[in-house]
């Protein structure tokens, strides 16, 4: 796949409006409709019309009794006294406002109660009937109202671009990890990719996510990690380097399916690539040589369930040990920017500063005590 040049890649990643004549494409709706949030289950419309109609009947007959109990201080222009019937239809023509005069109160408890009661009781049942106006007229004001206390409390957070099945499996594994679904944001020019990710509890950002104007609504300046795991290796590099114009402090981790694209998203600012492609074929190869080698392979990748690939810090009890003391399976030791092998002659003891790459066991018990050490 032929990469477009570096120069035209930042002259992308600047963003709409840094060259002449760039400006934002006018099919793009505004930034709110565009960030989406993930909303609770809510009840069927049939089912909330039927709650409405119950409530405004309750009103009506509420209304209907408080007149008829107190009908001697109600006079009925056309034959005098007040029944049931007429309770009913005064209760009716009052709370609708149409008020047509033929009944009306002439005691002082009969009008007070007018004031007191039946006016507010007027006021509900019109705010029931007039509910859904109300409910779409405030949906805007209340979806902004989410939308900025979202981007207020966002902190330290993990974009992922691309909610395909490199995306998704990657926000699974993370969350697996104990990362909580309010600190994902997805990122996917689909809005059918969109609504997936808020069905599982994910926020989203519908858009191209090689604009830094959609990345910005992402609040990717804020984040701590960035997945770039779009279907196209071009993608994946114009993304990459808008994240890293964006956020010089982030981890980014980008995938690309040929292998020559690698070096390209190294150099735009990705921490590491992994080419899904050469992996893949690694693993069917492993799997063809030994069976059992590539299904613990397998294992190693899938978080939560069989053996876990796991980095924490060097506990203050494990100063000073070789990494074949400690009681995980220690594979690499991270000292500094270095990686060095467990049996690696300049490793020497652990130290406090050094991070462990280790084999664990999955369980809850076994990601507490890596939390506990993160701590």
């Amino acid at each position: 796949m032929k990469l477009p040049s570096r120069d035209a890649m930042a002259r992308h990643a600047d963003g709409p409006g840094d060259e002449p004549g760039d400006k934002p494409r006018a099919d793009e709706p505004p930034a709110s409709q565009r960030v989406r949030l993930p909303r609770k289950v809510v009840e069927r419309p049939i089912r909330q019309v039927v709650k409405r109609l119950a409530v405004a009947l309750l009103v009506l007959v509420a209304t209907a009794l408080i007149v008829y109990v107190d009908r001697d201080g109600y006079h009925d222009n056309s034959d005098g006294p007040v029944d049931l019937l007429d309770a009913f239809y005064y209760a009716t023509v009052t709370l609708s406002t149409t008020g047509y005069g033929d009944i009306t109160p002439v005691s002082d408890g009969a009008r007070l109660t007018n004031i007191l009661v039946i006016t507010p009781l007027r006021v509900l049942f019109l705010i029931i009937l007039v509910g859904t106006t109300l409910e779409v007229l405030t949906e805007r004001t209340r979806d902004e109202w989410r939308l900025n206390r979202w981007r207020s409390a966002l902190r330290d957070h993990t974009v992922v671009v691309g909610f395909g099945t490199k995306g998704r499996s990657a926000i699974q594994t993370v969350c697996a990890a104990g990362l909580a679904k309010e600190q994902v944001v997805v990122v996917d020019p689909s809005a059918g990719a969109i609504e997936a990710a808020n069905t599982e509890g994910y926020a989203g950002v519908t858009g191209d996510a090689t604009r830094s104007e959609v990345l910005k609504r992402a609040e990717v300046h804020k984040a701590r990690q960035i997945i770039v795991a779009p279907q196209r290796d071009d993608t994946a590099v114009l993304v990459t380097l808008t994240a890293r114009q964006l956020n010089r402090g982030a981890k980014i981790v980008a995938s690309v399916r040929e292998e020559e694209n690698a070096p390209l998203l190294r150099q735009s600012g990705a921490d590491a690539v992994i080419t899904s492609a050469s992996a893949a074929g690694r693993l069917l190869g492993l799997s063809v040589l030994s069976p059992a080698a590539g299904k613990v392979m397998e294992d190693l990748i899938q978080q939560g369930s069989g053996l876990d690939l796991v980095e924490r810090p060097v506990v203050r009890a494990e100063v000073g040990r070789g990494p074949r003391e400690v009681d995980d399976l220690v594979l690499c030791v991270l000292r500094g920017h270095r990686v060095l092998g467990y049996d690696d002659p300049s490793l020497g003891s652990l130290q406090l500063t050094d991070r462990l790459i280790t084999i664990v066991r999955a369980s809850p018990g076994a990601r507490g005590v890596a939390d506990r050490a993160e701590r």
